[in-house]
């Protein structure tokens, strides 16, 4: 999988539209991120119960292997990968950014007290991952390809994670963590294109737009096709590609050339508020916190293989900050879930 992606590389993360643009006077920013979700917010404990994910996205580099922006070690590591070819000619109409991303996810059945498999609830599982991922950006359009990296079972820690958070609210414990899918090694290789389909101002700083996305996932970790949009509406949009819930390609919020935080001089003037509303749709073949484990004998419950979700939220920018929290519910995700699921999702950034 890795060596296919040169090939990948070439095809998928130079877009063919081309954007005028200049090259700043100041530095451009890093950006750090900080997504935090869990179904507490939705009075739930079962199901995607909690995800944490911290993530850097680096400033506008002009490749891959050599840029001096980037620490040495990113440098051998993105050649090794073969993820870039360093004889490629420099588009100086594309923004290129690289993001590290160290990750955790925990599901668990709806029925805490419970010591055995429950056969018609998920199983629990936890995935403890660390990714790398290479964004492309051109005026409207911008291109992700990531590889996620990463440990389902008793490695991840899922059970030590929830019980120290139950602990630190008060809460009991779930009995049924004996019972979670066994360790096994994770990989998943994502592709994801964002464009901006419409833009409009509505008179002076208020504007809205409209960003649709599409995308595919492959890997023992899951393996589906995705796609859906997200409509923004508010004062002083920001120039980023959106707020996603914790899905992979979520990194949106790396600001773009005109966006107030960009340039540090500028940054003391940026304020904005937006609402938001997003959607997303998958055709699911593999979800292995559904399927079980790959080369075990493990729990597991007959999934749904379309599986939709939908947000709400609000964002707020500050001078280098960006802080949203959205309202998400998904569809049912396997035969016998006794209803939808709702889980609240907190994003906080700072391009600095």
């Amino acid at each position: 999988m890795i060596r296919l992606a040169p090939g990948l590389i070439t095809l998928l993360i130079l877009p063919a539209v081309s954007a005028a643009s200049t090259s700043p006077a100041e530095p451009a920013p890093w950006t750090a991120n900080l997504y935090f979700e869990n179904d507490l917010f939705a009075e739930t404990d079962q199901n995607y119960t909690n995800g944490i994910r911290v993530s850097w996205v680096s400033p506008n580099i002009d490749s891959y292997l050599d840029d001096p922006q980037l620490p040495g070690w990113l440098n051998r590591l993105n050649d090794w990968l073969l993820l870039a070819d360093p004889d490629d000619p420099v588009d100086a109409n594309v923004q290129r950014n690289l993001v590290l991303t160290l990750g955790q996810q925990i599901y668990t059945p709806e029925d805490i007290e419970r010591y055995d498999v429950d056969p018609n609830d998920r199983p629990y599982a936890g995935w403890l991952y660390g990714g790398i991922a290479y964004h492309a950006r051109t005026g409207n359009r911008l291109n992700t390809l990531a590889l996620n990296l990463g440990i389902v079972g008793p490695a991840a820690m899922g059970e030590q994670a929830q019980d120290w958070i139950h602990s630190l609210r008060g809460f009991d414990k779930f009995n049924g963590w004996d019972n979670q899918l066994e360790n096994e090694p994770g990989i998943q290789l994502l592709y994801e294109h964002k464009r901006r389909l419409w833009n409009a101002r509505l008179g002076g700083v208020l504007g809205s737009d409209l960003i649709g996305h599409a995308g595919v996932s492959l890997g023992n970790i899951a393996t589906f096709v995705n796609g859906g949009a997200e409509w923004r509406l508010g004062w002083r949009l920001p120039q980023d590609f959106g707020t996603s819930a914790l899905r992979t390609g979520g990194d949106n919020s790396a600001p773009g050339l005109q966006d107030d935080r960009y340039r540090a001089s500028r940054r003391d003037n940026n304020l904005g508020l937006h609402a938001f509303v997003s959607m997303d749709g998958r055709w699911v073949l593999r979800d292995i916190f559904l399927d079980g484990n790959t080369f075990e004998d493990s729990h597991s419950v007959n999934k749904h293989s379309l599986v939709g979700e939908a947000a709400t939220g609000v964002a707020l920018l500050y001078r280098g900050w960006k802080l949203s929290f959205a309202r998400v519910h998904r569809s049912r995700e396997f035969h016998g879930q006794a209803k939808r699921h709702a889980f609240g999702s907190l994003s906080l950034s700072y391009s600095y």
